[in-house]
């Protein structure tokens, strides 16, 4: 006699957990953007969109995993997302962020300015690393944050390398305005990534943040499309970024070559 397998159990096993997996997803994207990273139970339910006693009882599970870790009634994100965040490839040895440390840490050396190494995700770039120059300056991004890629000047750089698909989705997203100087007109928009396409250089001249200006430059594939960018800040009252563009150029240059290699 032929035995077959009902899937149906397991099926509503999955759909009764799939809710409760995506809310405790939730619950861990609520600590996004947060500055000091802790929260309040009232809080994460508020941004994660669930009742006050489902973030609590998600929360018990997610502190016994080490995901969340409790500080007297409040919470902040736990160790070992951290060691599960340098476990995906773009941080592990030999990734894009391994492969770009030395050269980060030499343009670092010759600018004395902020540099910063991200890749673009949909319309937002993600900041890969980040190391401070001499500049006082305080600066809204963070190593894992994101920022509109519209009005940076590494969004910028990687768009104007990355297909039509990356900037019709910018564009259809509608350009954001974080300051008085980003572009929020898409026919300039547009001109402007012609002109990074042909410079090989993007600049940010306060349009993510009044008082800072940014110059990028891709860090591109065999095939020519960007894969990252790297870019050098400083204050806008005394620094230039095109006196630095060679140096970001150099950088840029060298990571590509060796993670292609």
């Amino acid at each position: 006699m032929t035995t077959t397998l009902a899937p149906e159990a397991d099926t509503g096993d999955q759909q009764a957990a799939t809710p409760s997996v995506m809310k405790a997803l939730h619950l861990l994207d609520a600590f996004g953007g947060v500055g000091g990273g802790i929260l309040g139970v009232s809080e994460i339910a508020r941004r994660a969109g669930v009742p006050k006693s489902t973030a609590f009882r998600l929360l018990t599970h997610l502190e016994q995993g080490g995901y969340v870790e409790r500080i007297g009634r409040d919470y902040c994100l736990g160790r070992h997302l951290f060691e599960l965040g340098n476990s995906v490839p773009i941080c592990r040895p030999s990734g894009l962020r391994d492969v770009a440390a030395p050269h980060l840490g030499q343009l670092l050396v010759r600018t004395q300015r902020l540099v910063n190494l991200a890749v673009l995700e949909g319309t937002e770039v993600v900041y890969l690393e980040k190391i401070h120059g001499q500049d006082p300056i305080q600066v809204a991004s963070t190593v894992g944050g994101r920022m509109p890629a519209s009005c940076s000047a590494l969004g910028k750089a990687m768009l104007a390398f990355s297909g039509r698909d990356a900037i019709r989705a910018v564009l259809e997203g509608g350009l954001v305005r974080r300051t008085r100087y980003s572009v929020a007109d898409p026919a300039r928009f547009l001109q402007e990534l012609s002109r990074v396409r042909t410079e090989g250089v993007a600049y940010d001249r306060e349009e993510i943040q009044l008082g800072l200006v940014c110059a990028a430059v891709p860090v591109l594939d065999a095939d020519g499309r960007a894969v990252a960018a790297v870019s050098a800040s400083g204050p806008a009252t005394r620094f230039n970024p095109g006196t630095v563009v060679a140096e970001v150029r150099r950088a840029a240059e060298a990571i590509g070559r060796d993670y292609r290699g």
